[in-house]
Order: C-alpha cells, then structure tokens, then sequence
C-alpha cells in the first residue's frame, strides 16, 4: 500500500469511536477507566465546556458528566450540507457538526470534536483535539428517529458500493488515482482500529469496519488528483459517482455505532 493511502486508512472518525466506547461503558461492558484511552488513540484529547469545568479537562475528567446516561442517549450524528439527519434542529451544535462533519449527541448536550494545530518553542508542530460541549434544547431528536438499522445500512452500503465501483471502472479512476485500487482492498482486511467495543453484535461490527475504512478511502478520492492529472469534467462525474456512496457511508457509520447493545 502507498504511503498516500496508508494514510488514508489510518484516522477513524473521532466522534464514531466516542460514541462506540462511551456506549458500552454506559453498558456496563467496559470499564471507565478505560475509554479516554480507547477514543484517544496516541492522541491528546481535551473538553472545552464541559459541566462542572472552568477550563479545558483531560477528556477522561469530563466523561463524568456522562455517568448519569443510558446507552441509547448517547448518539452518533454524521451530519452534511443539505443532509442534517439527527441534528436537533438549529443552534451552536447543530452548525458546529456541520462544519466539522460529525457530532455526539449526549441527551442535553452535544459534543463536536475540534483539531487544534500549535507549533513549539523549537518549531515543533504537533496537534490536540478539543471536544467542545454545547447545551442542546430540551427535546432534543428522539433517538434513533431516521436511522436505517444496521441489516438496512449493511444492504444500502453494500448496493451503493458496487454502483460507485462499476462507475469510477468507466471513468478509469485508477489512472488518475491508482493509489485507491490499493485503499479499496483494505475494504477486505480492516485492521483493529475499525473494531467497535464489547456489546455490539456481529453484523454492527462487520459494518462498522467496512463503512470506516471505506469512509478513509472517499476521503483520498475526494482529494485533488495529484499533478493536476483530472479536469472539471472527470472531476464532476467522480464526484456523482462517490456521491450516494458517501452518503451510504456516513448512514452505516451511524447505524453501526448507535446500534442495540447485547447485555
């Protein structure tokens, strides 16, 4: 696999893992002094607002505030331009998740993730992700209100995949983007980093891994073909082509991750 495309498959989306393990902790099915670490990776995660803070708290401070909350309060939102599926309606949250791409919904409040770049002293540049929190409205979103289940997004995802590959084989993608024939066979072999916590049946986790190494792989695609070697018309028709597919992407994501826990 390319260095380009390694890299492509190496970020998951940081609201879809929050959601997964803060879920089944609330499950009771893993323990709490675990999640920070599991959401995190190797990277340092911070709260901004949070309940009871005056500053920015090491993410595992803030899950407190979430001790009190069923699993099924806790929900993923990927929302886009034109799509605000799951969003409560206008307000703070809702802009701050469009504009990032996703969101938690945590009852009355909501969680966007947020990536900071800062460069040290000595010129080093290294980033942090800050979660800012935001009161949401009383009656925020019924949960699971428009979400397909995972049998329905498993089938979606699977029915838009094979139209975008039989399209983007006309367009001759891979002579503008060969680097995503490589992308699209890590399709088959997902690594640890799509796996979901205790708790989520076989079907959620087989759609979690696809739709997360899948939703890296449209990101590539979505990127200026190097060397200019795509015009505005190919642009254009790749563009329609990875368009349902994405939107089936983010719709799996989501039905994966706020799926029924198994006790």
């Amino acid at each position: 696999m390319s260095p380009a495309t390694d890299a492509a498959t190496l970020a998951t989306r940081r609201s879809s893992r929050f959601v997964a393990w803060v879920r089944a902790w609330r499950a009771g099915l893993v323990p709490y002094d675990e999640v920070a670490g599991e959401v995190a990776g190797d990277e340092e995660h911070l709260v901004a607002d949070a309940p009871g803070t005056w500053t920015d708290v090491p993410l595992g401070n803030a899950l407190a505030a979430l001790s009190k909350l069923s699993p099924d309060e806790i929900r993923l939102v990927l929302p886009a331009p034109g799509d605000p599926r799951g969003l409560p309606g206008p307000g703070p949250f809702t802009g701050a998740a469009l504009t990032a791409g996703e969101g938690v919904i945590a009852r009355d409040l909501g969680l966007v993730p947020e990536v900071r770049t800062h460069t040290s002293g000595s010129g080093v540049t290294f980033e942090t992700v800050l979660w800012r929190v935001y009161p949401l409205p009383a009656a925020p979103t019924a949960a699971g209100a428009g979400e397909p289940s995972a049998a329905e997004a498993e089938a979606e995802l699977a029915a838009a995949l094979a139209e975008a590959t039989a399209t983007l084989t006309r367009l001759d993608i891979a002579q503008w983007r060969p680097e995503l024939a490589g992308a699209l066979a890590a399709l088959r072999r997902p690594d640890g980093a799509t796996d979901l916590p205790p708790g989520f049946d076989p079907r959620s986790r087989r759609l979690f891994a696809r739709a997360s190494v899948l939703d890296r792989v449209l990101a590539l695609a979505g990127q200026a073909a190097p060397g200019g070697a795509v015009n505005g018309y190919e642009a254009q028709q790749r563009d329609a082509a990875l368009r349902p597919l994405t939107t089936a992407c983010r719709r799996a994501l989501v039905a994966a991750c706020n799926a029924p826990l198994a006790g």
